[in-house]
């Protein structure tokens, strides 16, 4: 039988490509039908992410939590330090049933990728609701991301991801730009998303 560790480097890096792929999807259907719709009677995703974290940021100026204000606040911007056990086995789930017929090297990668991308989303989500200056902040690559997510608090049924807006634009959820006019946060690491053509904000 065939295994991962004889594979050359090219099929390895294909096995890569998916796994972050998938944990994009994972992200999305996580981001849409968990935390933004109750799941029966299990609705703690949802009051936490929808209702709490969402009724305390917007995508106006509030979007931004700064360093003085309420501490309990700053609570609300990342999950539950236990939601990490729980979601990254889950999503690993898929590659660790396939390890039973193959090898472990299948699990232990999606897992280590998952956990990277778990990590990854609490820690730009973090930055994007509290920014202080840092250096990534005025990167192209971030303020791309954060105004992809300040849309969606914007408009919640758009732009699920945070990490790699790969399956909004595989479900159609995608949104570059706000259709109508709306009071937006402004700062450094946020580009205008209105709908006109007009200046971008830029990092000096």
């Amino acid at each position: 039988m065939t295994t991962i560790p004889t594979l050359d480097i090219f099929y390895y890096v294909i096995l890569v490509l998916t796994i972050i792929a998938y944990t994009s999807i994972f992200e999305w259907i996580l981001h849409k039908y968990i935390m933004h719709k109750p799941l029966g009677k299990f609705d703690y995703p949802f009051k936490a992410h929808a209702i709490v974290h969402h009724g305390l940021f917007k995508a106006d100026e509030t979007y931004h939590l700064t360093s003085h204000e309420n501490q309990a606040d700053r609570k609300t911007i990342p999950m539950a330090w236990w939601n990490a056990l729980i979601l990254v086995p889950l999503a690993a789930l898929p590659f660790t049933f396939l390890s039973l017929f193959d090898t472990w090297v299948l699990a232990t990668t999606a897992v280590t990728i998952i956990a990277l991308y778990y990590g990854t989303y609490e820690y730009i989500h973090w930055c994007m609701h509290l920014p202080k200056n840092r250096q990534f902040e005025c990167w192209d690559l971030f303020r791309r991301l954060n105004g992809h997510h300040v849309l969606h608090h914007r408009y919640m049924h758009k732009n699920f991801n945070v990490v790699l807006p790969f399956a909004d634009w595989c479900f159609g959820t995608l949104l570059k730009r706000s259709p109508i006019v709306f009071n937006q946060v402004r700062g450094l690491s946020v580009p205008n998303l209105q709908p006109q053509t007009g200046n971008n904000w830029k990092c000096m």
